[in-house]
C-alpha cells in the first residue's frame, strides 16, 4: 500500500503572549483569520488526505468558519501543551492511518506557508523515507546572555537554523516518540524535538523566512505583506 499524508495543526493554544481578546489564530488577516490561511495552505496540496485541526475543549468560535464544513477538515480535542495536541490528533487518526503513513504538522499561527515550501518538504522528506522539519538559516549574529542579560559569548551561527513548519515524519515513528517524551518528561518544543529524544534521524530542508509565525501585534502586517507577495507571484505564473 502507499503511505498516505495527513496534516495536523495544533491551534489549542490561547495566545497570551500576543495579549489579545481572543486566541491569536482567530485573528483578522486580510480576507481570513489566521487559522484559515494556514489550513488553507494545506488544503491546497491534494495529496493531504484530511486536515485535523486540535481545538481548546471551550472553542467556540471554529465551528463559524466556513472551513470547519470543508470535509478534508477535522476538528478533535487538543491538549494542554502543544505535543498534547499532536498526539491526540494522531490517536484520532487510529484505524484510518498506518504506521507508514505521513503526518505535517503546522502551526495554526503560520499563514504564509508557500506552496514551494510545502512541496520542497515532501519531496525532500517523504519521497527520500527520512522526516524533517522546514527551517532558515540565522542570518543574525547570535549572543548568549547570562543572568544579569549581558553577553556571555558570540555562538557560531554557521550551522545553525531556526525550526519552521510543517514538519513531517512517519505516523507510527512520531505517535512512539511523542509518548517516550511523556513518559521519561521530556520537553517536547515541536515534532522534531521528540523525534531527537527518541533517536531519530531529522532532515533540515531550507525554506523561505516569510514563513512567519504570529506571535505579537507588529507579526500581523509583516504576513499582510507577504500574502499580498505570495498572491502577487501566483497571479504572474497563471
Amino acid at each position: 500500500m502507499i503511505p498516505r499524508l495527513w496534516a495536523i495543526v495544533p491551534a489549542a493554544g490561547t495566545g497570551s503572549r500576543f495579549g489579545a481578546t481572543q486566541p491569536k489564530q482567530y485573528l483578522p488577516l486580510l480576507d481570513r483569520c489566521v487559522l484559515e490561511h494556514s489550513v488553507t495552505a494545506l488544503l491546497d496540496e491534494p495529496r493531504i488526505e484530511a486536515v485535523l485541526v486540535a481545538l481548546h475543549p471551550n472553542d467556540d468560535h471554529f465551528a463559524t468558519l466556513a472551513l470547519s464544513h470543508n470535509p478534508r477538515v477535522h476538528a478533535v480535542v487538543g491538549g494542554s501543551e502543544r505535543a498534547d495536541s499532536v498526539e491526540m490528533a494522531l490517536l484520532a487518526l487510529q484505524g484510518q492511518a498506518s504506521d507508514a503513513d505521513w503526518v505535517l504538522v503546522h502551526d495554526a499561527a503560520r499563514p504564509c506557508l508557500s506552496r514551494a515550501d510545502l512541496q520542497s518538504l515532501i519531496a525532500e522528506t517523504a519521497d527520500k523515507h527520512c522526516g524533517g522539519l522546514l527551517a532558515a538559516r540565522l542570518v543574525d549574529t547570535v549572543k548568549r546572555g547570562n543572568d544579569r542579560d549581558e553577553v556571555d559569548a558570540t555562538l557560531d551561527r554557521s550551522q545553525l537554523w531556526r525550526a519552521l513548519t510543517p514538519q513531517l515524519f512517519r505516523y507510527g515513528e512520531l505517535l512512539a516518540a511523542l509518548r517516550y517524551c511523556r513518559k521519561n518528561q521530556l520537553a517536547v518544543t515541536d515534532e522534531a524535538s521528540a523525534i531527537e529524544h527518541s533517536g531519530g534521524r531529522v532532515r533540515l530542508v531550507a525554506g523561505s523566512a516569510a514563513n512567519i509565525k504570529i506571535t505579537y501585534p507588529e507579526d500581523l502586517p509583516l504576513a499582510a505583506f507577504y500574502l499580498h507577495a505570495q498572491r502577487g507571484e501566483e497571479i504572474a505564473k497563471s
